[in-house]
């Protein structure tokens, strides 16, 4: 059998993800909701997707908008019914798309039955189950300093919060909310693998898995180097612990092993290293199929953090991009993004929303999608979605960012030196609703949405752009082709050309006698690219050029290869 036939089904697959309170409302209370979703499935056969992955859909109070799961095998009213789920299960099989759930199990949220009862007092038989500790020795039960570690929360503020109750402390990597569980207790794990064996009944295919490399924790809980606001960073204890490896081991063990059906397995892995992620996506090792990496989304974050942006250094990007490529291509895998629920959005981000538009965002999606690896799209990314208009406080809905302002505000920032970060870089840029059409709510909803929608729908829309071949929706849907057409993107090996280019990204892939070669203008300037590219020119970002509406033969260009403004280039050589 070749390498092609033999490979995993999901190395060539595209995945989609839908942020349900944000991709369709059926009902107009203005939340999305799974009937939302079912009406909207020819938009992701149209794309050509092979994979949906959804988030949170789980019975929650959403005060982290779904991952703070009070019930994990229940759908929150919010989002429809287990009948309304099933249903979109069977819609999606039917057209041969699978459905990936998003795991959240490094914490509950503290409604779930679990926490009120570990909450109920030092002898509840769930105590274990989640992280309680006596206040540090010498303090008073709320005393400043109290807290059993120094450790910041990664939503701003300690990551302890005191139980007035018993006058311990109960750990929390995120909201206050978002209690962490105590995964050294086998009781835990159990209850975590039924539950997944539980969806995989009834036909999901796999899961997205939250901050899956924060489950293991140094049981010591040591303090972490403290910075100006006189609190610790715990990540050295906490990102991939001690025991990590085992606990995924056991998870696929326990879970995956002898099912008969092709699944997937992502685990989103802040902080990962490309060493820690040979061995969590090695398939001798039977953990995960692939990880989201953050090492590329965090190269324009400034000294101050995510909220202190800087200008994108292109070389660095290729540098990272590269050596992922490099050192997960043979042994693991890799996955593939500019956008999710916690980025912004990439057009507006390293793009130009404004004068290049359409050339930039379908620029950048040449450049990611034709990397080796799994591509994720998401949601309104195909229809090169923009930056949300964030101009006030009321317009946040994201309590990531709305603690952000709060404790910078108290620490003494302008309250509109902080809103610039958060306009740049907040999660709500990525959570505006799907813009459908030009009608008031973009098609989001009849009633008022939970948040409001971008104001550019009126032009930036599904519906313009499903008859325009030119158009960012249609450039995907060609890139996504590309993929499932020639092996050479799929399994092909990847060599990075130019790496110093301080506009121009190119690389080459190469399969058997098979050559692709991918090269793209990242700047609003024309410039010349010292390669050389043969065969045939299969796929353009400008209009008349393959993919963006009537398709020309090659140019039979030799280096240097002169690229307009954010323009993408995609030659294909069989030898």
């Amino acid at each position: 059998m070749s390498q092609e036939q033999d490979a995993p089904w999901w190395r060539s697959a595209v995945v989609y993800q839908v942020y349900p309170r944000s991709f369709a409302d059926s009902d107009g209370d203005g939340i999305g909701d799974l009937p939302g979703i079912l009406s909207r499935l020819d938009h992701l056969e149209r794309l050509g997707v092979d994979v949906v992955w959804l988030s949170p859909i789980y019975a929650s109070p959403q005060a982290d908008n779904g991952y703070d799961i009070s019930d994990y095998r229940s759908i929150d009213p919010t989002f429809g019914t287990m009948a309304d789920f099933e249903e979109l299960v069977a819609a999606l099989h039917a057209r041969g798309i699978k459905l990936v759930m998003d795991l959240v199990v490094n914490h509950t949220s503290d409604e779930h039955p679990w926490f009120v009862e570990s909450r109920s007092g030092p002898d509840s038989p769930k105590r274990d189950w989640y992280w309680w500790r006596p206040p540090r020795e010498g303090f008073a039960p709320g005393e400043p300093g109290a807290e059993p570690t120094n450790w910041r929360s990664l939503f701003s503020g300690p990551t302890w919060q005191l139980d007035e109750a018993t006058g311990e402390y109960y750990l929390h990597l995120f909201d206050t909310k978002q209690p962490d569980l105590n995964w050294e207790n086998p009781e835990v794990r159990h209850a975590i693998y039924a539950m997944m064996r539980w969806w995989l009944d009834r036909g999901v295919d796999g899961f997205r898995m939250d901050v899956i490399n924060m489950i293991s924790k140094d049981p010591a809980l040591p303090d972490g180097v403290p910075g100006d606001d006189g609190l610790g960073d715990g990540f050295p204890h906490f990102i991939c612990g001690p025991r990590v490896h085992e606990f995924l081991q056991e998870m696929h063990r326990e879970v995956f092993e002898g099912r008969d059906r092709d699944l997937l397995t992502v685990g989103e892995m802040p902080g990962v290293t490309w060493e820690e992620a040979v061995l969590f996506t090695d398939p001798a090792r039977q953990e995960l199929d692939m990880v989201f990496q953050f090492e590329h989304v965090r190269l324009d974050h400034g000294p101050g953090g995510k909220f202190d942006p800087q200008p994108l250094d292109l070389p660095a990007l290729k540098a990272s991009l590269d050596r992922w490529q490099q050192r997960l291509g043979e042994v693991g895998w890799n996955s593939l993004y500019w956008c999710n629920h916690d980025q912004p959005r990439v057009v507006s981000r390293f793009g130009d929303e404004d004068r290049y538009w359409r050339e930039s965002a379908t620029a950048w999606a040449t450049v990611l999608q034709l990397h080796r690896g799994t591509p994720y799209v998401y949601q309104g990314e195909e229809l090169g979605m923009t930056n949300a208009a964030l101009a006030t406080p009321e317009d946040l809905r994201d309590v990531e960012s709305l603690n952000h302002l709060r404790h910078a505000v108290e620490a003494g920032m302008e309250q509109q030196d902080v809103l610039a970060g958060i306009r740049a870089m907040g999660r709500d840029n990525a959570r505006t609703p799907v813009q459908w059409d030009a009608s008031e709510h973009a098609g989001f909803t009849t009633g008022e949405p939970w948040i409001a929608v971008n104001p550019n729908h009126g032009w930036l829309n599904a519906a313009v752009q499903y008859d325009d071949p030119s158009s960012v929706f249609h450039h995907y849907r060609a890139l996504i082709e590309l993929r499932h057409r020639e092996p050479v993107v799929a399994h092909g090996d990847f060599t990075m050309l130019l790496p110093d280019h301080e506009r121009v990204y190119a690389y080459e892939r190469r399969l058997g006698g098979t050559r692709l070669l991918v090269v793209v203008n990242l700047s609003g300037e024309p410039v010349a690219a010292d390669v050389a590219p043969s065969g045939e020119l299969v796929l353009g970002n400008l209009t008349g050029q393959p993919g963006s509406g009537a398709g020309t033969p090659a140019d039979g260009s030799t280096a240097p290869l002169p690229l307009q403004p954010w323009e993408a280039r995609v030659y294909l050589d069989r030898g």
